[in-house]
């Protein structure tokens, strides 16, 4: 076997005596992570949607578990840095009816057959119903063209076509098409997904809508497909009829249903509101950082009939950042790099807190050797370690440590960040970004409960996580040149 081989095995099995034999090894276990992800993910939180109050006392309690720690304030003195964001409250009521000859023919379900875009904008009326394709007008493809919409409420796909006009590619922004539907004259949007995709979408809670202004008078929601089909009902094509036809000829079919929906959709929106990240710091024997974090917000609930709970998505990753930090600090080893736990805010709207990080930074970015990010990893069957063509020396590590350890961790990788990593990687910061296959049977479902994760799993993963963590901020590693 080659010395240098050699070398670095010995180095990690120094590095795992030396994790094992501390009780913050030990005190990782899926015990303490499922009390934490519990917390985060109970009804009391209602999805901490970032803004909400909810969200603030999610915030306050993890800043009081830095603080017993000893942890080092960042930010102000209670463990924030502020900023502002968007933010829509979804209110009763929520409703969303077939009608019939005036007469009220079904009321759909809120979370189950319905729900509404995170920046919905409010009314209450019924209106015929309308099907245009993905909703694009654009030189060459026009959804619109020779369609009457003003007044009436559209049906379309949510996800953008598979093929592209003059070789562009769309714009994936809800709140584009939104306004050329609002600009046309119509009412509101019912997305509905793609039913010829191997993966058909639920009707999931997102606040994820893209570029774009708020529209105060506009309501979205999402609809499963069966509710689309029987919107179609009068139509002589089914809905996975109509994408085969509109993908393989590449050209619009829109049409009236000759069926109304009602809507009520109530919305209250604020353009600007405080959020915060929380960020908690180790300090090490040197000027050099490394970051553990993890999103904590996620999407809230909607009318006070449903909330998304998020167990999963992330208050894994959030409850993983929070016993790492304890597993350092009862581990009694001053590490060498200082290092910053955060918990990022806005997450699920476009990395905003994050991005807010790296813009804002507490540390030199350039003192920061690497990041690791955690997001969904309490749920699936094996460990995905992300981010790896980017920054294979950092990935590596990993895989050394997992071969000796967990022997979950599957070969295959990727490039360009993901998620909260994203922002981190855009500033040449190597990141791994730690997660679990088969993770989102759940996502952004009133299902990601506590009682879906495998608690196993989870245990395993943030234990390979803390291992990873002390490794870099041991020292041994250097911060290497980042793939794009």
């Amino acid at each position: 076997m080659n010395k240098i081989i050699l070398i670095i095995i010995f180095f990690i099995f120094c590095q795992i005596a030396r994790s094992q034999d501390t009780t913050g090894f030990y005190y990782i276990s899926k015990t303490n992570l499922m009390k934490t992800d519990s917390y985060l993910s109970s009804k009391e939180l209602k999805g901490r949607l970032s803004g909400s109050k909810e969200f603030y006392r999610a915030a306050e309690y993890m800043a009081e578990e830095f603080s017993k720690l000893g942890l080092q304030p960042l930010g102000n003195k209670n463990y924030f840095q502020n900023f502002k964001i968007e933010y829509n409250e979804i209110v009763a009521p929520c409703k969303f009816s077939l009608i019939e000859n005036g007469k009220t023919q079904k009321q759909f379900k809120l979370g189950k057959e319905f729900v509404c875009r995170g920046f919905t904008g409010s009314g209450h009326f019924t209106a015929p119903v309308v099907f245009c394709g993905y909703g694009y007008s654009e030189t060459g493809y026009d959804d619109y063209a020779n369609t009457d919409v003003k007044g009436k409420i559209i049906l379309m796909f949510k996800q953008v076509p598979s093929w592209k006009i003059d070789d562009k590619n769309w714009n994936a922004s809800l709140r584009y098409r939104e306004k050329t539907a609002f600009e046309k004259g119509a009412l509101a949007i019912l997305f509905v997904s793609k039913p010829n995709d191997a993966n058909p979408q639920k009707p999931i809670g997102s606040t994820l809508d893209g570029e774009g202004n708020y529209i105060s008078n506009f309501p979205m929601i999402q609809i499963d497909i069966d509710v689309a089909n029987e919107l179609l009902k009068n139509s002589p094509n089914t809905l996975k009829e109509l994408q085969t036809e509109i993908d393989s000829l590449k050209q619009p079919k829109s049409f009236e249903l000759n069926v109304n929906a009602e809507l009520d959709i109530n919305a209250k929106y604020e353009k600007e509101r405080s959020t915060m990240n929380v960020v908690g710091m180790l300090e090490g024997e040197s000027d050099d950082y490394v970051i553990v974090g993890a999103h904590l917000d996620h999407v809230g609930g909607q009318a006070d009939e449903i909330y998304f709970p998020g167990a999963n998505d992330n208050a894994s990753g959030s409850s993983a950042v929070l016993e790492i930090a304890r597993a350092f600090v009862h581990s009694n080893i001053k590490p060498k790099r200082s290092i910053i736990f955060v918990l990022f805010s806005n997450e699920e709207s476009g990395l905003n807190g994050a991005t807010y990080f790296v813009e804002n930074p507490l540390v030199p970015l350039d003192k920061i050797t690497a990041m690791i990010n955690l997001d969904c990893i309490a749920f699936g069957d094996s460990i995905h370690i992300g981010n790896g063509k980017s920054a294979p020396e950092l990935w590596n590590i990993t895989r050394g440590l997992d071969s000796l350890y967990t022997k979950q961790m599957v070969m295959n990788t990727w490039n360009g960040g993901g998620a909260d990593a994203t922002p981190f990687h855009q500033k040449g910061i190597p990141c791994l970004y730690f997660v679990t296959t088969n993770s989102y049977k759940h996502l952004h479902l009133p299902s990601d409960l506590p009682e879906t994760l495998n608690q196993n799993l989870f245990e395993k993963i943030v234990r390979l996580a803390y291992i990873t963590a002390l490794n870099i901020s041991d020292g041994e590693y250097k911060r290497e040149v980042v793939y794009p």
